[in-house]
């Protein structure tokens, strides 16, 4: 085989030593940060066959490292058709770079934008990760310390140090990190409604789609709600969920009367359409602020992720209406 069609990733066996920061981490993401351009489904396959050793021992994928663990990383060899396509995606990559708002030597912090997925799988092959691991290519370590939807867009913690990723899922845990959304939402949101309380039930489809929905058998999920700003037809809120689950503010919206501008899942139609009319062509949610202890200093952080152009003049056009 020529080199026309195949790239080597890792062309000698290597022994590599677990330093405590690299410590906790499952063997697969672990590996997915050594041997950059590898497709998941090839990391499965070559700790399967048993090509990776931990110790000199076979381990499945799920294995968590320990510090002072050697890892046995064979030499990889992949064809262009298996690479993941980051280079086709330089202009999302780029796009990233221009929406980092915060980094030093434990953490990154991104303004995330709309419609860009927070890592690669269910059918894509590029996320925020993978497009700030192509960005920092000496990176020894680049892990997400939570996430958002696709198509929201904002706020991002990437933690830089496993030490990092520890501290802030604790922090997450104690609710120590405190986040705030803004939300165009339907209707005139009434005054009195300051939190809701509506436990939330996950449901997967066929297709792997993921829909909420409000249940007794959903697990407990707080949301606090104010009003921002006043319009005609919509209401700008903004909501600080107290608890983490999935699509929680949309669902919490939904249930209080008032659906989130073009959500697709549990939006409005009619709705919708008087908003893309005005120029909107996302859902409107934006996670603007959070507030947390920096893992390394103790100091309190406060940080925030300004609304895009688009958003703004949608905005503008709905205060000229009234």
């Amino acid at each position: 085989m020529t080199n026309q069609t195949n790239n080597i990733i890792n062309a000698s066996v290597k022994m590599l030593e677990i330093s405590e920061d690299e410590s906790g981490q499952r063997i697969d993401n672990y590996l997915l940060s050594k041997l950059k351009g590898v497709p998941k489904s090839l990391i499965y396959r070559i700790v399967r066959k048993g090509e990776v050793r931990v110790n000199k021992g076979r381990i499945k994928p799920e294995y968590k490292l320990q510090a002072g663990d050697v890892v046995r990383v064979p030499p990889v060899r992949i064809s262009e058709k298996e690479q993941s396509p980051i280079s086709t995606k330089l202009n999302k990559v780029a796009q990233l770079e221009s929406q980092i708002i915060f980094e030093d030597d434990c953490l990154l912090v991104i303004n995330k934008p709309s419609g860009i997925a927070v890592h690669g799988g269910s059918g894509l092959s590029f996320g925020v990760i993978e497009g700030l691991r192509a960005l920092r290519p000496d990176a020894r370590f680049l892990e997400l310390v939570h996430r958002i939807d696709r198509d929201t867009s904002g706020i991002l913690l990437v933690a830089k140090k496993r030490s990092t990723l520890r501290s802030l899922h604790e922090q997450l845990r104690n609710k120590i990190v405190q986040k705030e959304y803004l939300a165009l939402v339907r209707g005139q949101w009434q005054s009195h409604v300051k939190t809701i309380q509506a436990p939330l039930l996950k449901n997967e489809l066929a297709s792997g789609e993921r829909i909420v929905k409000v249940s007794e058998q959903g697990k407990p999920s707080e949301t606090h709600f104010s009003i921002e700003e006043r319009y005609n037809n919509a209401t700008l809120v903004k909501a600080s969920p107290i608890t983490g689950r999935t699509h929680q503010i949309r669902v919490h919206t939904l249930y209080a009367g008032h659906p989130i501008a073009l959500d697709d899942k549990y939006g409005d139609q009619k709705f919708d359409q008087e908003m893309t009319a005005l120029g909107l062509d996302r859902l409107f949610l934006h996670a603007f602020s959070i507030r947390f202890e920096h893992p390394k200093t103790g100091e309190t952080l406060r940080l925030n992720a300004p609304l895009d152009e688009k958003i703004k003049k949608v905005l503008q056009k709905l205060r000229e209406q009234q």
